[in-house]
């Protein structure tokens, strides 16, 4: 029998985040870095809690370099072979793993190249095992099965949308669960399947089953502007991931395109045909694409992003009279609106 949920579900754009009386006198005085101890891996780290999407166009060794000064994770994406990941620790001796993590997928060939590449450099600790549907039989299995491989290894699971999910793939292994089908920018999941949930309650009710489990969550796409991290912290995120913030830079790689005197970098979704095409030799027959390719404005480096990045949130916390990214999902109220920006200047 079919069934609708009468509750109204909220995006970023739904909701603004009500000041609070504050004594910080300077975004100077906040902290953005958070401690965590994972559950299983039993693994404590320090980092800004901001992580760069897994795509080949983010996710890349460079965005490492520069991003990892900042204290923040790049997920990096798993279409490097084991001998470009040899020679990149080689040549880089200032390396530091705590914000490093590797990617890998569902197949048995993801599973024994990502054994190969631990045996090659064991100082990896963090493993995203990235699916697009998260809620498969298939994928609980691969979750144990990683975790019986590397009982001290983080494990990163997702994506996944739901509560109930989410204490699933807890249960079955996981640390972190990556949140939100769907709201990537150059994601086409909603249109093509008309399946997804809005990103901010995704956050909320997911959150609140992983922590009561001990677990940590991603917020996983969705965020257009710094002030959609800062939401997605105050609605329980212990870890905010993006794609789109972190392409069209030259850490970003990819082909840069030169149209009428202007720059331009590819940006595209892992399922767009672009993404498949590169890696699968196009869509299967059996399928669509549910990624589209876009032409991003040629940013130059990616530290101005950073910074204007972390300058948002560190200026949330000041509204709110909180001193630690901690804090905020404590000292956070929202409030429903039906416009958040005035956009007559675009």
């Amino acid at each position: 029998m079919v069934k609708i949920e009468e509750d109204i579900k909220l995006d970023f754009s739904d909701v603004l985040i009500k000041p609070k009386r504050s004594n910080i006198t300077s975004r100077n005085d906040v902290s953005l870095e958070r401690t965590f101890t994972t559950k299983h891996s039993n693994i404590t780290f320090t980092s800004v809690p901001i992580m760069v999407a897994n795509m080949d166009t983010t996710g890349t060794f460079n965005m490492f370099l520069e991003c990892q000064k900042h204290k923040i994770i790049t997920t990096i994406h798993k279409h490097y072979s084991n001998t470009e990941w040899l020679n990149f620790i080689k040549s880089n001796e200032s390396i530091n793993f705590d914000y490093l993590c590797i990617s890998t997928g569902i197949s048995q060939n993801d599973y024994d190249k990502t054994v190969d590449l631990l045996n090659l450099i064991p100082n990896i600790y963090m493993i995203c095992i990235d699916v697009a549907n998260g809620y498969t039989e298939h994928f609980l299995n691969i979750i144990n099965k990683f975790r019986k491989t590397f009982p001290k290894k983080i494990i990163i699971a997702g994506n996944v949308c739901t509560s109930e999910m989410t204490e699933q793939l807890i249960i079955n292994g996981a640390d972190i669960i990556k949140c939100g089908i769907g709201p990537g920018s150059v994601c086409t999941t909603r249109k093509q399947t008309g399946v997804g949930y809005p990103q901010l309650s995704c956050i909320i009710e997911c959150a609140d089953a992983a922590h009561g489990l001990g677990g940590h969550i991603i917020s996983d796409g969705g965020c257009v502007q710094p002030g959609d991290f800062s939401k997605a912290f105050g609605a329980g995120a212990d870890f905010v991931m993006s794609g789109g913030i972190f392409s069209g830079h030259i850490e970003s790689e990819g082909e840069l395109i030169t149209e009428n005197g202007q720059q331009f970098k590819l940006f595209y979704g892992m399922s767009s045909d672009t993404a498949m095409g590169k890696y699968a030799g196009g869509v299967a027959n059996y399928r669509s694409s549910e990624g589209k390719t876009v032409k991003i404005p040629f940013k130059g480096s990616v530290i101005n992003t950073i910074q204007d990045l972390l300058g948002g949130i560190r200026s949330t916390l000041t509204y709110v009279g909180a001193s630690k990214l901690k804090e905020l999902s404590k000292r956070c109220t929202f409030i429903k609106v039906h416009n958040q920006i005035n956009n007559i200047y675009k």
